[in-house]
This record gives structure tokens, C-alpha cells and sequence, in this order.
């Protein structure tokens, strides 16, 4: 153990922040290493979901040390958590494209029930803290997150079109913008005309064309009736 951390051990007000900083922090190095890969779980959802954690463990250590509640405390905390997981679970959906969406949600869901509980103990700085550190997250670190997203290297783009021309057009702009076709899987317009051709493209980006670029030049050519980031 280091002898540095042993001033923060106990509950107190510095040892809150300090530990929610560190949930923030080690949260987020996992986080954005998810977004960089182009993972639904990414930057904001595993800050949100760390720092529920850790103010659930606080809020544990709060009620035993300084309120001297000598019952169980942790099997009523697991209980919270748990079925709060039931209510997040309804805000995640897969698409017909299979995006997953609602992960923040739920997980927003998931720490708001902590901060309840910290509350509900009497709990207050950690409750506020937690609070603070998560409007943090939403409304500041949403923008690193945007930014990883505009410069990420690898993207998946889902594209419609009319006819063979316009596939072999957005393939010779991609030649032109210097954009490395990783995979690609095409599947052929009806026959009865129900729905279009549609391709699904792993694309390597170079640094000169972000995906909002790219996505703007596609949908730009004759013949593309839709596209999108996957």
C-alpha cells in the first residue's frame, strides 16, 4: 500500500473528491479508448458508470463508519443497483441497422439511482460531488468525445443507391480522397422495387478527410439515396 493515499482513506470530504476524480479519470482512459474503436460503450457511458460505482462504495463506507449502521447495508445497496438495471435496460435499442442506442441513458439512469441512495444516507457531499462530476461528463467531455469521433481512423458507412454507376462513382472517390476500402458487403435492389441497393463499407480514413467530410461528399453524388455512419 502507499503511504501517500493514507491520509485519504478515511471519509472526508477530500478523500470523496479525490476518489470521484480518480472514477472520473480511469473511467474515462477506458472510455475513449472504446470510442477511438468505434465501440456503442464509449467515453461519457463508462465515466457515468464508474463514478456510480465508486460513490456506491462510498456511500457503503459512509453509513458504517460515520452513521454506525451496523446492519447489512451492502445487500440493500446491491438490490438498488440491481434492479434499477431492469429500468436502463429499457432505454437500450438496436436498430434496423444495428446501432445500438440508449447506452448513456441507461447508465445515466443507473447513477442517478446512486446519487438517490447518498441522499437517502445523508450522504451529502458525496451525492453532490457525484452530481457535479457527471454534469461534467455530459456537458464537457461530450465534446473530447465528438472531436475522437471526427478523427477516428476506421468507420463503417452504410450507403443506398440506384444503380451499379453510383457504386462505382463513390468507389472512385474514395480512390481520389486516398480512403482505404477495408471490406466491403453489397446486397442487390429487389426486383419488384421495394428497396434499394445498399453497400456497407470499412473504410480507413487519412487525416485530411474527417467522417462529417466524408459523409457530405457521398451523399453529394447523382444517384445516392441515403448514407450514414454505422
Amino acid at each position: 500500500m502507499l503511504s501517500v493515499f493514507d491520509g485519504l482513506r478515511d471519509v472526508t470530504t477530500l478523500s470523496v473528491f479525490v476518489r470521484l476524480a480518480c472514477a472520473l479519470i480511469c473511467g474515462g482512459i477506458i472510455g475513449i479508448e472504446r470510442s477511438y474503436k468505434r465501440r456503442p460503450a464509449g467515453f461519457r457511458t463508462h465515466i457515468l458508470i464508474c463514478i456510480g460505482a465508486a460513490i456506491t462504495t462510498l456511500t457503503s463506507q459512509y453509513l458504517y463508519l460515520n452513521m454506525h449502521y451496523f446492519t447489512d447495508m451492502a445487500v440493500l445497496v446491491a438490490q438498488v443497483v440491481k434492479y434499477n438495471g431492469f429500468i436502463g435496460a429499457c432505454n437500450i435499442i438496436v436498430t434496423k441497422r444495428q446501432r445500438v442506442k440508449g447506452l448513456t441513458t441507461a447508465a445515466g439512469l443507473w447513477t442517478s439511482a446512486i446519487i438517490g441512495l447518498t441522499f437517502g444516507g445523508g450522504f451529502y457531499e458525496g451525492g453532490i460531488l457525484a452530481t457535479v462530476f457527471i454534469m461534467l461528463a455530459e456537458l464537457v467531455f461530450s465534446r473530447i468525445e465528438y472531436r475522437v469521433l471526427e478523427n477516428v481512423p476506421e468507420i463503417n458507412l452504410y450507403m443506398e443507391y440506384e444503380g451499379k454507376h453510383c457504386l462505382d462513382d463513390v468507389l472512385q472517390l474514395y480512390r481520389s480522397c486516398n480512403i482505404k476500402v477495408l471490406n466491403i458487403q453489397i446486397t442487390r435492389s429487389a426486383e419488384n422495387g421495394e428497396h434499394n441497393a445498399c453497400a456497407i463499407f470499412t473504410l480507413r480514413l487519412p487525416r485530411s478527410c474527417g467522417v462529417e467530410k466524408l459523409l457530405t461528399l457521398v451523399g453529394r453524388r447523382e444517384g445516392i439515396v441515403s448514407v450514414e455512419e454505422l
